[in-house]
Formats: structure tokens, sequence, C-alpha cells
């Protein structure tokens, strides 16, 4: 994707926001941006209670541009002061090669508002763009609204004696389940087919 690719698009309450790529000028944002998750949060997403995971090595990997193997997007609300409200990434996964790992994080107050599913559709058409087949996402058990999401928008869940996994076919949108974050997640990949994949 070229530093130029961005979608414009609404949230569901109406705010506009904007979603583009991420790269290394985005580097003091997206470090603010873990500065504000909660400790709670920030645990979900590491699996520790550490501060130290977001320095200068994870930043750097994080913006890489290496479009074969890693994408990484932000969703940004123009209007606020610190804009940037939630990131999400892919990685090509090394003993699968036409798979992928997929993580999302949306700041604290901004959760249950459809970030992360229009999020998962902009990564699914950039993986797709890749040529991946599927995503994989590895959740703790404890983060029970991340599961439940991951399982509402398609995720086929696994427990495998210390994390979730979840995984996602990028091809076969006929095994979305009957549910609100399924429509949503078919919505916002039509919507946004065009821009991405053409």
């Amino acid at each position: 994707m070229n530093a130029g690719a961005q979608v414009e698009t609404r949230l569901y309450d109406g705010t506009p926001v904007v979603v583009r790529p991420l790269f290394p000028p985005d580097r003091s944002a997206v470090a603010e941006a873990y500065r504000r998750l909660s400790p709670e949060s920030l645990y979900h997403r590491f699996w520790t209670h550490s501060g130290d995971v977001i320095g200068p090595s994870m930043l750097d990997r994080l913006l890489a541009h290496d479009p074969d193997n890693h994408a990484i997007w932000g969703l940004f609300d123009p209007a606020r002061p610190f804009p940037l409200v939630a990131g999400a990434s892919w990685w090509r996964c090394a003993e699968e090669a036409d798979a992928a790992e997929f993580a999302a994080t949306v700041l604290d107050d901004d959760q249950g508002r459809g970030i992360g599913t229009l999020l998962l559709a902009v990564l699914w058409l950039s993986a797709m763009r890749a040529g991946l087949r599927s995503f994989v996402a590895y959740v703790l058990p404890e983060n029970r609204a991340a599961v439940r999401w991951m399982r509402d928008a398609g995720g086929t869940a696994e427990w495998d004696g210390y994390k979730v996994i979840c995984r996602w076919d990028l091809h076969d949108l006929e095994r979305l389940p009957v549910s609100r974050t399924a429509a949503d997640l078919a919505t916002r990949l039509a919507e946004f087919s065009t821009a991405l994949l053409d």
C-alpha cells in the first residue's frame, strides 16, 4: 500500500474518520497512543504488566515499510486534538506463508464503537492484496470482550491450554456468522473493496 493510500468514512455514530497506513513520521503519535492506554488494555495487548514494551525497537518494527510481509494502519478522528484513535496490523507468518497474524488496539474510551471491525475490514483487504489467505489472532482467555468480538466477526476460536487462537479464512465470507459484527464487517469490506483492491 503506498503512502498516499487512505480511506475516508464515518463511524456508525456519524463521526467522520480517516484510515490510512502508518509510517515512521507517525512514530510520536503511535508512542503517545500506547501511553494513553489503560494498564488493563496494555496487558491484554502485550500480555505483560511491564511498561517497557513500547520502546524504540518496537516502534521501529511496527512502522517499518514492508508491504509484502507487514502492514499497519491507523484510524484518525481529525476533529480531535490528538486524532489517532486506533491502529491495527498484520504480520506474515514465517511458518505459514499465506497466513498473517492480526492485531488491533483501540483507545479505551473508543472501544465498542465499531472501530475494531472497521480496521479488521481494512487489514483484511490489505492482506488479500498481498496474497494472503488467512488471519490468525492470539487472545488471552480473560479478555472475554476480544474473544467474543472475534467470534462475532467470524473468527473460529480454539483453546490451546494457554491462549485462545482465532482464525479467519479471508476468501470465505460465506462462513461469517449471523451477528451484527459480521454484518458490519461485510458492509465495510464491500465499502472499501474498490479503494483497497483496485
